[in-house]
C-alpha cells in the first residue's frame, strides 16, 4: 500500500544500493585474508610513512584553509576598502584550478631550471650553493597547494555565516562596550564555527581523494599506497584494505566534526537580520585588507591562470590537432552522460522523499530521507576508494556476462562494462550524484506543496506532476546540477586513472601524463582546457555572491 502512494521508493532504494556497493565492497575486503606478506611488506617500508604524510598534510591543508578562508570572508563580508566589491566574488575562483595543475603550474615555475631561479641566479651571479631555495615538490609544498586552491571552500561557507548573523548580535555587542577584534572572537567567530569546520571538512575530504598532486610531488599518502598496491605489486585485496583505511579516516573526520559540537546550538536568536553596514578601511589599514585578498587570489588563480595561458601560447601540446579534440571529445563524453544520469537519479531521488513525506509522514518518508542521506556520503569518500569498490564487483560480473554470451550465442563479446566508459560513468556516478542530489533537493523543497495539490485535483498523475509543474519550476536547478556533476567530472583524476578503458584518455589523464614526464609546456593545454571549464559555474556562484550583498 505504502509502494503504490509512493512508487519511486522503490527505484530510490535500488539506485541508493547501487551508490552504496562500491564502498561495501571495500569494507567487505578488510578483514579479508590472503595479503600477509603483502601487508608485512607495506608494514615494514611505506606504511608509516602513509599514516605520518597523510595526517600532516590534513593538519596542514585544515589550519591553512581556515585561516585564509576565515580572514577573507571576514573582510569581504563586514568591511569597506579598495577592491572589496570584486573580491568578495573573485575569490572563489581558485576552485576552478584542481591543486594537481597547481602542482604542475608552481613546479614549472620555481624549479632550479625555472624562471625564478633562473633570474635569481643571473641578477645576483649566484652558483646553486651560493643559495638557498624551497623546494616546492615536497610536502609543505603539497599543502600550498591545497590551500591556494581549497581555501574558497572555507570562504564561502564562512562569508554566507557572517552575513546571516551580521546584524543584532554584533550590534548588541558593541552596545555593550565589545570591540570589532573583540566582538570576532566572540560572537561572530563561535556563531561561524560550523560553517567553518563544514568547510575545512570538505577541503580535507578534497586532500584525501587527491592523487596527482602528492604523486607528482611524491609524497606517499594511503592514495598513492592504493595504486602502487593494485598496479605495483598486483593485490587488490591489500588495495582494497588500504582503501578501506582510507575511508576509515574520512569516517573519523566527519565523527570529530559532529562529536565536537557536543550539545551546543547556533542559532541566531534575534529577528534583526538585516545587513550591518561595514566597517570602512582607509589608508593603511584599507591596503593592508586589500593585499590580504589579493595573495590568495593571485596564488589560486591569476598567476596559474596566466602562466597556463603563456605556455599555451609559446609552446603547447605538439600534438594539439586532432590528439587534443579527440581527447576533448572524450572528457566532454563521460563528463555529458555522467550529468545528464546523475541530474536524472537526482530527481527521481529527491521526488520520492517528496511523496513519501506527502503520502505518510511514516517509515516510508524516514526511509527516503535516510537513501539521500547515504547516497550523499558519496562525495566524501575518495576517487580511488571509489574506483577500487567500483572494479572488484564489476570486474567479476564483466566476467560472468562474457561467459554467458560464450554459452548463449557462442561467441565472447569481451567485457561489456570495463571494457568500455560504463564502468568508468558508475563511478562518476557514485562520487558525484551528490552534488546534483542537493543541488535538486533544494530547489524541489522550495515548491510550495499546494501546487502539488491543485495539480492532482485537475486529475494530474504523480509523474504528470512532476513533468507538467516540476520539472519547468526546476528548469534552471537541473541545468545548474548537470553543469555542477560536468565539471566535477572534467577535474576527476583518480577514479579516471584506474577506471578508464585501454586507449582512452582524457584532459585530466593527459594533464597527468604529461607532467609526469615532466612534459608541463605541453601539459598546459589540457590543464588550461579543465581551467576553463571549471570557470563556469563560478560565474554563477560569484553573480549570486555579488548579489547577497545588496
Amino acid at each position: 500500500m505504502i509502494l503504490m502512494r509512493s512508487p519511486l521508493l522503490p527505484v530510490a532504494v535500488a539506485i541508493a544500493a547501487l551508490v552504496g556497493l562500491p564502498v561495501a565492497s571495500v569494507l567487505t575486503h578488510l578483514f579479508a585474508g590472503g595479503t600477509g606478506e603483502t601487508w608485512q611488506h607495506l608494514a615494514a617500508t611505506v606504511l608509516p610513512e602513509y599514516v605520518g604524510n597523510t595526517l600532516w598534510l590534513c593538519l596542514g591543508v585544515g589550519l591553512g584553509t581556515a585561516l585564509v578562508g576565515v580572514g577573507t570572508a571576514w573582510l569581504t563580508a563586514m568591511h569597506r576598502f579598495p577592491g572589496q566589491a570584486v573580491f568578495e566574488w573573485a575569490l572563489v575562483l581558485p576552485l576552478a584550478v584542481p591543486a594537481y595543475v597547481l602542482a604542475y603550474v608552481y613546479t614549472d615555475l620555481l624549479q632550479f631550471v625555472g624562471p625564478v631561479q633562473i633570474w635569481l641566479r643571473e641578477t645576483f651571479g649566484w652558483s646553486k650553493a651560493d643559495y638557498w631555495f624551497p623546494e616546492v615538490r615536497s610536502l609543505p609544498g603539497a599543502v600550498a597547494m591545497f590551500v591556494c586552491t581549497l581555501y574558497a571552500y572555507v570562504y564561502l561557507l564562512a562569508r554566507a555565516a557572517f552575513l546571516e548573523r551580521a546584524s543584532g548580535m554584533l550590534e548588541a555587542a558593541r552596545m555593550l562596550g565589545v570591540g570589532p577584534w573583540a566582538s570576532f572572537f566572540r560572537v561572530s567567530l563561535p556563531l561561524a564555527r560550523p560553517a567553518i569546520v563544514v568547510g575545512v571538512s570538505l577541503a580535507l575530504m578534497e586532500t584525501l581523494a587527491d592523487y596527482g598532486t602528492v604523486a607528482y610531488f611524491a609524497v606517499q599518502t594511503f592514495t598513492t599506497g592504493i595504486y602502487r598496491a593494485w598496479f605495483s605489486l598486483g593485490d587488490r585485496i591489500a588495495a582494497a584494505q588500504l582503501a578501506a583505511s582510507l575511508l576509515g579516516c574520512v569516517i573519523l573526520l566527519v565523527l570529530l566534526e559532529k562529536l565536537s559540537r557536543g550539545r551546543a546550538r547556533f542559532h541566531n536568536t534575534t529577528g534583526r537580520s538585516r545587513p550591518l553596514a561595514g566597517h570602512t578601511l582607509t589608508g593603511w589599514k584599507g591596503a593592508l585588507a586589500t593585499l590580504a585578498c589579493l595573495l590568495p587570489l593571485t596564488a589560486g588563480f591569476l598567476l596559474p591562470a596566466a602562466l597556463l595561458l603563456k605556455m599555451a601560447l609559446a609552446e603547447g601540446d605538439a600534438q594539439f590537432g586532432q590528439r587534443f579534440l579527440i581527447l576533448a571529445r572524450n572528457s566532454f563524453t563521460v563528463a555529458g552522460v555522467t550529468a545528464a544520469v546523475a541530474v536524472l537519479l537526482a530527481l527521481v531521488l529527491a521526488y520520492s522523499v517528496r511523496l513519501a513525506r506527502r503520502s505518510q509522514p511514516g517509515w516510508p518518508s524516514l526511509l527516503a530521507r535516510g537513501l539521500n542521506r547515504l547516497v550523499g556520503l558519496g562525495y566524501a569518500v575518495p576517487g580511488s576508494v571509489i574506483a577500487v569498490g567500483v572494479l572488484i564487483p564489476v570486474t567479476r560480473l564483466d566476467n560472468w556476462l562474457a561467459a554467458q554470451w560464450q554459452v548463449w550465442f557462442g561467441a565472447n563479446p569481451g567485457l561489456l562494462l570495463t571494457g568500455g566508459i560504463a564502468a568508468l560513468v558508475y563511478a562518476y556516478l557514485v562520487r558525484f550524484l551528490a552534488v546534483a542530489l542537493q543541488t535538486v533537493d533544494a530547489s524541489l523543497g522550495k515548491i510550495t506543496p499546494s501546487m502539488d495539490d491543485a495539480a492532482r485535483s485537475l486529475g494530474l498523475s504523480q509523474g504528470q506532476t512532476l513533468a507538467r509543474v516540476h520539472a519547468p519550476l526546476l528548469k534552471g536547478s537541473l541545468l545548474t546540477a548537470g553543469l555542477l556533476v560536468f565539471v566535477d567530472v572534467m577535474k576527476e583524476l583518480p577514479a579516471t586513472l584506474v577506471m578508464r578503458p585501454f586507449n582512452f584518455d582524457t584532459l585530466a589523464t593527459q594533464t597527468y601524463t604529461l607532467a609526469a614526464d615532466e612534459r608541463l609546456a605541453e601539459a598546459s593545454t589540457a590543464a588550461l582546457a579543465i581551467v576553463a571549464v571549471g570557470i563556469l559555474p563560478l560565474i554563477a556562484i560569484s553573480r549570486q555572491i555579488a548579489r547577497s550583498r545588496r
